[in-house]
């Protein structure tokens, strides 16, 4: 099973958003991310960078 730990950038700071994610679905300017146990997360932002092998996704998100 392929499971990945998402990050969220933001100017030079970089932060888990959520672990154990399942599903990414990129909605206009949001991703919403699923983990395994169904909990749900909507960032906005968009996906810059992805690893499979490494179980890594980052988003870049707009600074506040």
């Amino acid at each position: 099973m392929c499971l990945a730990t998402v990050y969220k950038t933001m100017k030079d700071t970089e932060e888990v958003v959520l672990k154990n994610v399942s599903k990414i679905y990129v909605e206009g300017d949001s991703v919403r991310l699923i983990d395994i146990m169904g909990a749900e997360v909507v960032v906005e932002g968009a996906i810059s960078f992805v690893d499979l092998t490494g179980s890594v996704v980052k988003l870049n998100c707009p600074s506040v």
